[in-house]
């Protein structure tokens, strides 16, 4: 029995650690010209390949142009380039990859691989949303407006009793699975950041939105980020059905704050490995108050057709309820 699960345990793992990267192309093909068995073999190795659009992010980029020394070719901001020759020198103190990068038949050299990864981005409106998320300083600044709104809803909170999630939530589940939604998002998303750093790369420059046909991992994280789109419009829906107008845009402003802090705390917190153990007390914390939102009697307004605990006066619309 103990080699059995044993085993069962083995082939678990195995199949983990294939779920979190895409699949060796079959370079062995004998159908395969030697040009696409090398497009395959440095799109599998380097995650981009011969014609590949790129886009400079970087004020301005110089291209060497070769064979001629001390010439270069100025790039700006916006401009698009495409992957034209790739070329290794092992005594290369700075890096040994050298990428080719045309503009056009006047405007063309080579560059650093480190350096390319540095300064462009491919050009698909999916990684351009990466980068410029994944970008330092507006991270600072989401992070400041969250607790800036934060703030201001604790001060509003103590004046008149708002609602919010969390604390005095509206009777929906929706809220806190938007949150928790976001919290798992945010933990795959810093686990692969952390253990299979590759697959992201990978996907950063072969983007979809489709869930299909990628690793587990990544199919996690895209199934996430729809539930995510599709929970938000419930909650729209259930915010303007339960509350007024200006409540519901404020309950949206904390909500929103409270995803932003919910991401950014289970990002810091998967880096250290202790972000697992706070998802998980998350998940029974919502379960928890699911279960509680079940166990009394539920009542709905006659007029706005809110949720009441018991009859009587609706909170929502003020009409008696008996």
């Amino acid at each position: 029995m103990r080699h059995g699960e044993s085993l069962c345990l083995l082939l678990l793992f195995l199949f983990s650690l294939s779920a979190c990267h895409y699949p060796k192309p079959d370079w062995t093909d004998e159908s395969l010209t030697e040009d696409v068995r090398d497009s395959l073999k440095y799109l599998y190795e380097r995650h981009y390949t011969w014609n590949t659009n790129l886009l400079v992010r970087a004020d301005s980029v110089d291209l060497e142009t070769w064979p001629v020394k001390g010439r270069y070719d100025r790039l700006y901001k916006g401009m698009q380039v495409v992957v034209a020759e790739f070329a290794i020198h092992p005594a290369d103190s700075v890096d040994s990859v050298w990428v080719k990068l045309a503009h056009s038949e006047q405007v063309q050299g080579w560059i650093h691989e480190c350096d390319l990864m540095r300064d462009f981005v491919p050009d698909d409106s999916i990684s351009e949303a990466i980068y410029l998320f994944s970008d330092t300083h507006l991270s600072y600044f989401i992070i400041i407006f969250a607790l800036c709104v934060v703030v201001w809803l604790v001060r509003a909170f103590r004046r008149k009793r708002l609602q919010t999630v969390f604390f005095n939530d509206i009777d929906s589940a929706y809220p806190l699975l938007l949150c928790l939604l976001v919290a798992v998002s945010a933990t795959v998303y810093e686990s692969m950041q952390v253990f299979v750093p590759e697959t992201w790369q990978h996907y950063y420059y072969n983007p979809t939105l489709s869930p299909l046909k990628v690793p587990f991992i990544l199919a996690l994280f895209l199934t996430s980020l729809w539930l995510i789109v599709v929970v938000l419009l419930a909650v729209v829906d259930v915010l303007f059905r339960q509350l007024s107008i200006a409540s519901a845009f404020s309950y949206l402003l904390g909500l929103a704050s409270a995803c932003i802090v919910c991401y950014f705390f289970f990002i810091w917190t998967t880096r250290i490995y202790v972000g697992y153990v706070f998802l998980a007390a998350f998940v029974c914390f919502f379960v928890y108050r699911v279960r509680r939102s079940f166990a009394g009697p539920r009542y709905r307004c006659g007029r706005c057709g809110g949720y009441l605990r018991e009859k009587g006066v609706c909170p929502y619309c003020g009409a008696l309820n008996e």
